[in-house]
Protein backbone atom coordinates (compact mmCIF):
# COMPACT_ATOMS: atom_id res chain seq x y z
CA UNK A 1 0.00 0.00 0.00
CA UNK A 2 1.65 3.08 -0.87
CA UNK A 3 1.19 6.19 0.84
CA UNK A 4 -0.86 9.24 -0.42
CA UNK A 5 1.61 12.41 -0.92
CA UNK A 6 0.86 15.98 -1.89
CA UNK A 7 2.56 18.89 -2.80
CA UNK A 8 1.18 22.00 -1.81
CA UNK A 9 3.46 25.94 -1.62
CA UNK A 10 1.66 27.18 1.51
CA UNK A 11 -0.62 24.37 4.20
CA UNK A 12 -2.38 26.34 7.14
CA UNK A 13 -3.11 24.62 10.29
CA UNK A 14 -5.89 25.59 12.21
CA UNK A 15 -9.40 27.43 11.33
CA UNK A 16 -9.41 30.69 13.47
CA UNK A 17 -9.09 33.96 12.98
CA UNK A 18 -5.54 33.89 12.72
CA UNK A 19 -5.82 31.00 10.12
CA UNK A 20 -8.27 32.11 8.26
CA UNK A 21 -7.17 35.31 7.86
CA UNK A 22 -3.43 33.67 6.72
CA UNK A 23 -5.85 31.90 3.94
CA UNK A 24 -7.23 34.94 2.61
CA UNK A 25 -4.07 36.82 2.19
CA UNK A 26 -2.17 33.86 1.02
CA UNK A 27 -4.97 32.96 -1.20
CA UNK A 28 -4.83 36.67 -2.64
CA UNK A 29 -1.24 36.14 -3.02
CA UNK A 30 -1.67 33.15 -5.33
CA UNK A 31 -0.16 30.89 -2.76
CA UNK A 32 -2.87 28.21 -3.04
CA UNK A 33 -2.94 27.78 0.53
CA UNK A 34 -4.72 24.38 1.60
CA UNK A 35 -5.93 24.31 5.37
CA UNK A 36 -6.70 21.92 7.64
CA UNK A 37 -9.31 23.14 10.25
CA UNK A 38 -8.87 21.07 13.01
CA UNK A 39 -11.01 19.56 14.57
CA UNK A 40 -12.88 22.30 16.18
CA UNK A 41 -13.56 24.10 12.92
CA UNK A 42 -13.92 27.87 13.32
CA UNK A 43 -11.92 27.55 16.71
CA UNK A 44 -12.57 29.23 19.96
CA UNK A 45 -15.07 32.16 18.55
CA UNK A 46 -17.44 28.99 17.58
CA UNK A 47 -18.09 28.28 21.12
CA UNK A 48 -19.22 32.25 22.08
CA UNK A 49 -22.10 33.81 21.94
CA UNK A 50 -22.21 37.98 21.09
CA UNK A 51 -18.71 39.65 19.30
CA UNK A 52 -19.58 42.95 19.99
CA UNK A 53 -15.77 44.15 19.77
CA UNK A 54 -14.53 43.58 16.40
CA UNK A 55 -14.39 46.40 14.05
CA UNK A 56 -17.02 46.65 11.08
CA UNK A 57 -19.99 44.49 12.48
CA UNK A 58 -21.68 47.61 14.70
CA UNK A 59 -24.30 45.39 15.87
CA UNK A 60 -22.76 42.85 16.48
CA UNK A 61 -22.40 39.28 15.25
CA UNK A 62 -22.94 35.74 17.00
CA UNK A 63 -19.16 33.51 17.08
CA UNK A 64 -20.11 31.00 15.20
CA UNK A 65 -22.10 32.94 12.23
CA UNK A 66 -18.67 35.42 12.41
CA UNK A 67 -16.15 32.24 11.46
CA UNK A 68 -18.37 31.08 8.48
CA UNK A 69 -18.14 34.67 7.45
CA UNK A 70 -14.16 34.22 7.52
CA UNK A 71 -14.48 30.84 6.36
CA UNK A 72 -16.75 31.73 3.00
CA UNK A 73 -14.64 34.64 2.78
CA UNK A 74 -11.09 32.23 2.17
CA UNK A 75 -12.98 29.90 0.11
CA UNK A 76 -13.94 32.53 -2.01
CA UNK A 77 -10.53 33.78 -3.15
CA UNK A 78 -9.04 30.40 -3.87
CA UNK A 79 -8.27 28.80 -0.52
CA UNK A 80 -8.74 24.86 0.10
CA UNK A 81 -10.56 24.26 3.25
CA UNK A 82 -10.16 20.63 4.52
CA UNK A 83 -11.70 19.22 7.81
CA UNK A 84 -8.90 17.21 9.22
CA UNK A 85 -6.40 16.99 12.03
CA UNK A 86 -2.69 17.60 11.49
CA UNK A 87 -1.24 14.13 13.24
CA UNK A 88 2.30 14.46 13.39
CA UNK A 89 4.85 16.69 11.44
CA UNK A 90 8.67 16.54 10.25
CA UNK A 91 10.30 19.33 9.62
CA UNK A 92 13.79 18.57 9.25
CA UNK A 93 13.93 19.05 5.31
CA UNK A 94 12.25 20.70 2.80
CA UNK A 95 9.22 20.48 1.66
CA UNK A 96 8.46 19.74 5.22
CA UNK A 97 6.57 16.67 5.64
CA UNK A 98 3.21 17.00 7.46
CA UNK A 99 0.88 14.22 8.55
CA UNK A 100 -3.19 14.79 8.30
CA UNK A 101 -5.48 12.54 10.18
CA UNK A 102 -2.80 9.42 10.35
CA UNK A 103 -3.06 8.82 7.12
CA UNK A 104 -2.10 11.70 3.91
CA UNK A 105 1.23 13.41 4.33
CA UNK A 106 1.35 16.92 2.71
CA UNK A 107 4.69 18.11 1.66
CA UNK A 108 4.21 21.68 2.28
CA UNK A 109 7.03 24.39 1.13
CA UNK A 110 5.49 27.00 3.96
CA UNK A 111 3.81 25.74 6.60
CA UNK A 112 1.67 28.67 8.82
CA UNK A 113 0.84 27.41 12.72
CA UNK A 114 -2.52 29.14 13.53
CA UNK A 115 -3.21 25.96 15.82
CA UNK A 116 -4.98 28.32 18.98
CA UNK A 117 -5.18 27.44 22.49
CA UNK A 118 -7.70 26.58 24.53
CA UNK A 119 -8.74 27.94 27.87
CA UNK A 120 -8.32 25.68 31.17
CA UNK A 121 -12.05 25.57 32.77
CA UNK A 122 -12.37 23.95 36.23
CA UNK A 123 -14.33 20.34 35.45
CA UNK A 124 -17.58 21.17 36.51
CA UNK A 125 -20.45 19.78 33.92
CA UNK A 126 -22.27 22.81 34.98
CA UNK A 127 -19.12 25.12 33.83
CA UNK A 128 -19.62 23.55 30.29
CA UNK A 129 -23.91 23.91 30.37
CA UNK A 130 -23.09 27.76 31.26
CA UNK A 131 -20.67 28.43 28.93
CA UNK A 132 -21.72 31.26 26.55
CA UNK A 133 -24.60 31.87 28.70
CA UNK A 134 -23.51 33.57 32.00
CA UNK A 135 -19.28 31.48 32.15
CA UNK A 136 -16.78 32.74 30.09
CA UNK A 137 -13.10 32.27 30.12
CA UNK A 138 -12.35 35.87 28.61
CA UNK A 139 -13.30 39.08 31.04
CA UNK A 140 -12.11 41.08 27.97
CA UNK A 141 -14.45 39.73 25.55
CA UNK A 142 -17.64 39.55 27.63
CA UNK A 143 -17.39 41.75 30.39
CA UNK A 144 -19.52 44.19 28.67
CA UNK A 145 -22.66 41.91 28.64
CA UNK A 146 -22.58 42.27 32.51
CA UNK A 147 -22.26 45.86 32.96
CA UNK A 148 -23.58 46.91 36.69
CA UNK A 149 -24.29 43.18 37.70
CA UNK A 150 -22.70 40.95 40.48
CA UNK A 151 -19.76 38.75 39.01
CA UNK A 152 -17.39 36.21 40.12
CA UNK A 153 -14.03 35.45 38.90
CA UNK A 154 -11.37 32.48 39.48
CA UNK A 155 -8.16 32.66 39.55
CA UNK A 156 -5.14 34.02 41.66
CA UNK A 157 -2.58 34.82 39.42
CA UNK A 158 -1.53 38.13 37.15
CA UNK A 159 -4.03 37.21 34.58
CA UNK A 160 -6.91 36.73 36.99
CA UNK A 161 -6.28 40.07 38.74
CA UNK A 162 -5.68 41.84 36.10
CA UNK A 163 -9.17 40.40 34.37
CA UNK A 164 -10.74 41.15 38.07
CA UNK A 165 -9.93 44.70 37.79
CA UNK A 166 -10.91 45.31 34.03
CA UNK A 167 -14.55 43.68 35.81
CA UNK A 168 -14.69 45.90 38.51
CA UNK A 169 -14.79 48.76 35.99
CA UNK A 170 -18.12 47.34 34.39
CA UNK A 171 -19.45 45.63 36.92
CA UNK A 172 -21.33 46.55 40.86
CA UNK A 173 -19.87 43.93 42.48
CA UNK A 174 -16.85 41.41 41.62
CA UNK A 175 -16.44 38.13 43.92
CA UNK A 176 -12.83 36.91 43.61
CA UNK A 177 -12.11 33.35 44.02
CA UNK A 178 -8.58 32.48 44.95
CA UNK A 179 -8.22 28.53 46.23
CA UNK A 180 -5.19 29.36 48.79
CA UNK A 181 -4.53 31.72 51.21
CA UNK A 182 -2.65 34.04 48.98
CA UNK A 183 -2.25 35.30 45.37
CA UNK A 184 -0.13 34.11 42.75
CA UNK A 185 0.10 37.20 40.91
CA UNK A 186 2.77 40.02 41.35
CA UNK A 187 3.16 42.03 44.01
CA UNK A 188 1.74 45.34 41.95
CA UNK A 189 -1.08 43.46 40.86
CA UNK A 190 -2.37 42.53 44.16
CA UNK A 191 -2.23 46.24 45.59
CA UNK A 192 -4.03 46.87 42.40
CA UNK A 193 -6.93 43.79 43.57
CA UNK A 194 -6.77 45.06 47.16
CA UNK A 195 -7.31 48.67 46.44
CA UNK A 196 -10.06 48.19 44.13
CA UNK A 197 -13.24 48.54 46.75
CA UNK A 198 -15.63 46.93 44.44
CA UNK A 199 -13.67 43.59 44.46
CA UNK A 200 -13.96 41.27 47.15
CA UNK A 201 -11.52 38.19 47.87
CA UNK A 202 -12.61 34.88 49.06
CA UNK A 203 -9.37 33.24 49.78
CA UNK A 204 -9.37 29.11 50.90
CA UNK A 205 -12.38 28.83 48.56
CA UNK A 206 -13.68 27.02 45.59
CA UNK A 207 -16.44 26.56 43.43
CA UNK A 208 -18.74 23.37 43.85
CA UNK A 209 -21.45 24.26 41.72
CA UNK A 210 -22.72 27.25 39.07
CA UNK A 211 -26.40 27.64 39.52
CA UNK A 212 -28.63 28.65 37.07
CA UNK A 213 -32.65 28.44 35.74
CA UNK A 214 -31.47 26.52 32.81
CA UNK A 215 -30.86 29.92 30.14
CA UNK A 216 -28.32 31.44 32.40
CA UNK A 217 -26.41 31.55 35.29
CA UNK A 218 -27.97 33.10 39.06
CA UNK A 219 -25.45 31.82 41.78
CA UNK A 220 -22.26 30.06 42.22
CA UNK A 221 -21.74 27.71 45.29
CA UNK A 222 -18.38 27.90 46.76
CA UNK A 223 -16.81 26.23 49.63
CA UNK A 224 -14.39 27.58 52.19
CA UNK A 225 -11.68 24.15 51.88
CA UNK A 226 -10.82 25.04 55.65
CA UNK A 227 -14.26 25.38 57.25
CA UNK A 228 -16.15 23.16 55.00
CA UNK A 229 -18.61 26.11 54.99
CA UNK A 230 -20.60 26.30 51.54
CA UNK A 231 -22.07 29.51 50.09
CA UNK A 232 -24.53 30.20 47.49
CA UNK A 233 -23.07 34.10 45.52
CA UNK A 234 -25.48 35.28 43.81
CA UNK A 235 -24.44 36.40 40.28
CA UNK A 236 -24.78 36.32 36.94
CA UNK A 237 -21.66 36.06 35.55
CA UNK A 238 -18.58 33.72 36.40
CA UNK A 239 -15.29 34.20 34.39
CA UNK A 240 -12.71 31.85 34.82
CA UNK A 241 -8.78 32.91 34.64
CA UNK A 242 -6.67 29.70 35.52
CA UNK A 243 -4.84 30.03 32.45
CA UNK A 244 -4.87 28.71 28.84
CA UNK A 245 -2.72 26.35 26.74
CA UNK A 246 -1.36 26.33 23.21
CA UNK A 247 -2.46 23.90 20.93
CA UNK A 248 0.80 23.22 20.09
CA UNK A 249 1.70 19.45 21.29
CA UNK A 250 2.70 18.28 17.66
CA UNK A 251 5.41 20.36 16.87
CA UNK A 252 7.23 20.13 20.75
CA UNK A 253 10.42 19.00 19.62
CA UNK A 254 10.75 20.99 16.21
CA UNK A 255 9.75 24.21 17.15
CA UNK A 256 11.22 26.60 19.68
CA UNK A 257 8.22 27.58 22.57
CA UNK A 258 8.22 28.58 26.25
CA UNK A 259 8.03 26.66 29.67
CA UNK A 260 4.22 26.81 28.70
CA UNK A 261 4.23 25.45 25.01
CA UNK A 262 3.71 29.28 23.46
CA UNK A 263 5.08 29.22 19.80
CA UNK A 264 8.17 32.16 19.87
CA UNK A 265 8.79 33.91 17.08
CA UNK A 266 11.22 36.20 15.93
CA UNK A 267 10.48 39.88 17.10
CA UNK A 268 8.84 41.81 14.26
CA UNK A 269 7.76 38.72 12.52
CA UNK A 270 5.67 35.41 12.42
CA UNK A 271 8.92 33.23 11.73
CA UNK A 272 9.73 30.63 13.96
CA UNK A 273 12.95 28.61 13.90
CA UNK A 274 12.42 26.66 11.28
CA UNK A 275 13.31 27.50 7.59
CA UNK A 276 9.49 28.15 6.01
CA UNK A 277 7.63 27.44 9.05
CA UNK A 278 5.50 30.70 10.30
CA UNK A 279 3.18 30.86 13.84
CA UNK A 280 0.12 33.33 14.48
CA UNK A 281 -2.44 33.87 16.46
CA UNK A 282 -3.11 31.94 20.18
CA UNK A 283 -0.74 29.67 19.24
CA UNK A 284 2.28 32.24 19.75
CA UNK A 285 0.30 35.38 21.79
CA UNK A 286 0.12 34.58 25.39
CA UNK A 287 -0.54 38.75 26.03
CA UNK A 288 -3.88 39.86 23.99
CA UNK A 289 -5.97 36.57 23.03
CA UNK A 290 -8.20 38.60 21.11
CA UNK A 291 -9.52 37.78 17.45
CA UNK A 292 -8.85 40.77 16.12
CA UNK A 293 -5.02 40.26 17.19
CA UNK A 294 -4.89 36.79 15.92
CA UNK A 295 -6.23 37.61 12.63
CA UNK A 296 -3.33 40.57 11.99
CA UNK A 297 -0.98 37.64 13.10
CA UNK A 298 -2.21 35.69 10.73
CA UNK A 299 -1.86 38.69 7.76
CA UNK A 300 1.58 38.86 8.86
CA UNK A 301 2.38 35.09 8.65
CA UNK A 302 0.86 34.66 4.90
CA UNK A 303 2.89 37.95 3.75
CA UNK A 304 6.12 36.57 5.60
CA UNK A 305 5.32 33.24 3.88
CA UNK A 306 4.65 34.95 0.40
CA UNK A 307 8.16 36.96 0.73
CA UNK A 308 9.87 33.85 2.05
CA UNK A 309 8.62 32.04 -1.09
CA UNK A 310 9.38 34.86 -3.67
CA UNK A 311 12.82 35.35 -2.24
CA UNK A 312 13.55 31.32 -3.01
CA UNK A 313 12.19 31.56 -6.18
CA UNK A 314 15.11 34.64 -7.27
CA UNK A 315 17.89 33.62 -5.57
CA UNK A 316 20.87 34.71 -7.62
CA UNK A 317 23.72 32.13 -7.98
CA UNK A 318 27.43 32.56 -8.81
Amino acid sequence: MSEELEHVKCLIIGSGPAGYTAAIYAARADLKPVLYTGMLAGGQLTQTTEVENYPGYPEGILGPEMMQNFEKQASRLGTDIRFGYVSSVDFASLPHKVVVDESKTILADTVIISTGASAKWLGLESEQKYNGFGVSACAVCDGFFFRGQDVVIVGAGDTAAEEATYLAKLCRKVYMIVRRDEFRASKAMVHRVLNTPNIEVLYNTETKEILGDGQTVNAVKVINNQTNEETNLDVTGFFVAIGHHPNTEIFRGWINMDETGYIITKPDSSETNIEGVFACGDAQDHIYRQAITAAGSGCMAAIDAERYLAAKEHVVTA
